[in-house]
């Protein structure tokens, strides 16, 4: 017990200034909605970074909320979602799903040799940008044996595209016409144009709230994006087992890795379809007062999203981010615009809007 209550006040002074910063920015999103808290926390946890630099007994409570938090967010998420209703959007969403992760990591294939970007970091950003961004990476990076060097950079390439997308998706989807009488297209093209989860909650609860939609697009991005997230298995284990027949490059080894299950899905989202699974039961014996319970669930849910997003601003070092060099940012790019494209492409194919 007191072991765990020293982890706890570890915690607390990187718990508090994340919440310093997310009250303002959840008060300010709902002043103005075209930005939205997430974001807004974002670019505030940015700024703050550049003049000052959370370290020391600051930095574990901030990881803390950048990760765990956020995954406590998608999970209370699932407590609003039917079951039934989340094989319905992540099956009709498979055809999308495939062809922008497919385009992604074609396109990240070619600029590699087009720029003679490194190998793995070219693979990372590929991987990153086609799946689900950071943990996509953390999941890819031993297999491939990628060093801290090159993952920082890899992640510090997607979450710039990731702010750009939270940034200006909102309006751009608004631009080219997609619908917003509920959340359902918007929704889909959230969770396959942008990569990690946590810039598809701060995108969608951005559509959500410009169009006092509740969280009808945020629900249908996590699901969508959820279903995205499972294509780490089967990309990690084709690079396992490239790698194994290759060897270690550089090194002329033999070594083969191991595919770890654990690592490829993490736990939040077995955890996201028990909520769900627990909301269908609830739903169909129709129990009273629970459907208030579900609604706090998703309340604090979005507000979670919100400091989450505030503590991966204030570890974000701007000027670093500049100087990781321009090939591997004109790689992100290229992945990225290509993603946003092939997925608007499938949409209009598929009648989605």
């Amino acid at each position: 017990m007191s072991k765990l209550m020293s982890k706890i006040k570890v915690l607390i002074p990187g718990l508090i200034y994340s919440l310093g910063v997310a009250t303002p920015a959840h008060l300010l999103g709902k002043k103005f909605p075209i930005a939205g808290g997430a974001v807004i926390a974002i670019l505030m946890g940015m700024a703050i970074n550049i003049f000052y630099k959370p370290e020391g007994s600051l930095a574990p409570g901030i990881k803390f909320t950048s990760k765990i938090v956020l995954q406590a967010a998608v999970v209370l998420l699932g407590f609003g979602l039917n079951l039934s209703v989340v094989v319905q959007i992540g099956v009709s969403s498979l055809p999308i799903i495939v062809t922008t992760i497919s385009s992604s990591l074609l396109i990240a294939y070619v600029m590699q040799k087009v720029l003679k970007v490194d190998k793995q970091i070219a693979t990372l950003i590929g991987v990153g940008t086609s799946i689900c961004g950071g943990s996509a990476v953390a999941a890819t990076a031993p297999v491939i044996d990628a060093d801290d060097e090159k993952v920082a950079q890899s992640i510090s390439v997607i979450f710039f595209f990731n702010v750009l997308a939270a940034l200006i998706f909102p309006s751009f989807g608004g631009w080219i016409g997609i619908p917003h009488v509920n959340g359902e297209a918007f929704g889909i093209f959230a969770a396959t144009a942008v990569n990690d989860t946590s810039s598809v909650t701060a995108t969608a609860s951005t559509w959500d709230t410009l169009y006092n939609l509740g969280s009808q697009t945020l629900d249908h991005a996590v699901t969508v994006k959820l279903t995205r997230t499972l294509f780490i298995i089967p990309i990690t284990v084709v690079l396992a087992f490239m790698r194994g027949r290759k060897g270690t490059e550089g090194k002329g080894s033999a070594k083969k890795e191991k595919f770890n299950l654990k690592k490829a899905v993490p736990v939040f989202i077995w955890l996201f379809v028990l909520a769900s699974l627990i909301t269908t039961i609830v739903e169909a014996v129709s129990l009273p007062y629970v459907t208030e319970v579900f609604d706090f669930f998703k309340s604090t849910s979005k507000f979670f999203i919100v400091m989450a997003m505030a503590a991966i601003g204030l570890n974000t070092d701007v000027v670093k981010l500049i100087k990781t060099g321009g090939k591997p940012i004109l790689l992100g790019f290229s992945c990225w615009v290509v993603v946003t494209a092939v997925g608007l492409l499938m949409m209009k194919l598929m009648g989605v809007f």
